[in-house]
């Protein structure tokens, strides 16, 4: 039997990698298997087509090409060209934007081009230029201060970590916390929703130039049309990372005040998420701050990645293709089923339900902290990741919450009934999971209790539900 151009392409791509470094071929092929038999729920991950994928893997990746098109800094780019021009037509026709910038290598990249266009578009300062021919690992906590006097104490307000924040819209740890004077708006502690009232309070007291909406583990949705009404009552620029909910606003789930491109004056993604493209970053905005955004390579960026422009055209050329935004309302779709799955039997869930991909679960209902929970349901062939709740007495790193989104397994095409099984396999191992205790007796934060037969049971239906969805059904390895 003849092989499909797909499994034909995979095929010999590993035939050749095998010949170089085999233990690289078969990594490759076991995170294929794994990534089959896993039920991914990771918010923030999903499945390239092999189109988007096959696309990396080109001449594209022996380019340099700083600059921008016609005008980089190596002769030879005229291809670069083409790929980059395509991505950034795709992505204005499909976010109605006036300008885009598909460079950045991620998320955190477009971030930081953002912030340094609106510097450089709103401060003119030699801080500004100092800062940007040193190196950033060489500038001390007292020369960061110096910047950020010299720059006008310039002030970032955006979401806490805890209350579903990025780490990239302000925390301290985070260049984003260092380059600004930053403070953090959090959620109502009854209701876990932003309330508008209090971020617009927090900015006329705090009067920042930059105010940044979007989160990571919010499961609700923003309205964008209020946020910018109080950024323009302060002056402020208006941000929206969009990272986690792109496809959603691609699909036309978000649209109206819940779509930031007509309200923001700058909008960061990723390409991956919800998007389902490759790995990589965008910056969307309109033609004010279109020269500053033009200049993050050298400005933030070093050299593109062409390869990976060429697999942000394919994906968003298929982003724009009808039968996305039934994809993008499905992925809303199972994200309230698998809520509602999880809340009849008992499960504690931030905001009570979700109006995008994810659920966050606390997990505290279960007495465990999400470290334990998210390994004992790695153990049962569940793979999530642990994240803080509002007010997290656990903190960043043990967490009392479970992330979960829906994005890759409506890609396999899972619906809602298959969302509640998942709930119930989810709530087995959780129910059945107890803390561990560390070597001296005290409580751990780490360890668990978990029936090993228990975890084969789950591992095994989880399996079972999986297989009649197989992923990518056009590509086999042999």
């Amino acid at each position: 039997m003849s092989l499909n151009a797909e499994s034909t392409a995979f095929r010999s791509a590993l035939e050749v990698i095998r010949a170089v470094e085999p233990r690289v071929a078969d990594a490759i092929g076991a995170e294929l298997a794994d990534q089959r038999e896993s039920l991914k729920l990771i918010a923030s991950e999903n499945y390239a087509s092999p189109a988007t994928l096959l696309a990396m893997g080109n001449w594209f990746s022996d380019k340099y090409a700083e600059g921008t098109i016609g005008r980089r800094f190596y002769a030879g780019c005229q291809n670069v060209d083409t790929v980059e021009a395509l991505a950034a037509e795709h992505a204005k026709e499909l976010f109605g934007a006036a300008h885009a910038y598909v460079q950045p290598h991620s998320g955190i990249d477009a971030n930081l081009v953002a912030f340094w266009a609106i510097l450089a578009d709103r401060v003119e300062s030699p801080a500004l230029k100092k800062a940007q021919v040193r190196q950033v690992n060489d500038l001390t906590e007292a020369d960061w201060f110096a910047l950020r006097r010299e720059l006008g104490n310039q002030r970032m307000l955006g979401m806490s970590l805890d209350a579903g924040g990025h780490l990239t819209h302000g925390f301290r740890p985070n260049i984003s916390g260092k380059m600004f004077d930053q403070r953090s708006y959090g959620t109502d502690p009854a209701t876990g929703l932003v309330d508008y009232d209090k971020v617009a309070e927090a900015a006329r007291e705090f009067k920042p130039l930059i105010l940044v909406a979007g989160y990571s583990a919010y499961p609700r949705k923003v309205n964008f049309r209020i946020m910018r009404e109080i950024a323009d009552s302060v002056g402020a620029t208006f941000m929206v990372d969009m990272a986690h909910f792109a496809g959603l606003v691609a699909g036309k789930v978000f649209t109206g005040d819940f779509d930031p491109v007509p309200h923001a004056h700058i909008v960061t993604t990723t390409t991956h998420k919800s998007l389902r493209g490759p790995r990589g970053g965008m910056v969307l905005c309109g033609p004010e701050l279109a020269d500053q955004v033009d200049r993050g390579c050298p400005m933030v960026l070093g050299g593109p990645l062409p390869h990976v422009m060429a697999a942000k055209a394919v994906a968003l050329a298929e982003a724009r293709r009808p039968d996305f935004a039934g994809y993008a309302q499905r992925i809303v779709d199972n994200a309230q089923a698998l809520a509602e799955g999880l809340l009849r039997r008992g499960a504690k869930l931030v905001t009570g339900g979700t109006d995008n991909h994810l659920v966050l679960i606390d997990v505290s209902g279960y007495g465990l902290t999400g470290r334990q929970a998210e390994q004992a349901l790695l153990d049962s062939g569940i793979v999530t990741n642990r994240n803080a709740v509002p007010q997290d007495p656990n903190g960043a790193w043990y967490t009392s919450g479970i992330r979960i989104g829906t994005p890759a397994l409506t890609t396999r095409g899972l619906g809602a009934s298959e969302m509640d099984t998942t709930a119930e396999l989810m709530h087995t191992v959780l129910s059945q999971t107890t803390p561990g205790a560390n070597a001296d007796g005290t409580p751990s934060k780490a360890k668990y209790v978990l029936d090993p037969a228990l975890a084969e049971t789950v591992s095994k239906q989880a399996s079972d539900l999986l297989a009649g969805f197989p992923l990518y059904p056009s590509v086999d390895l042999g």
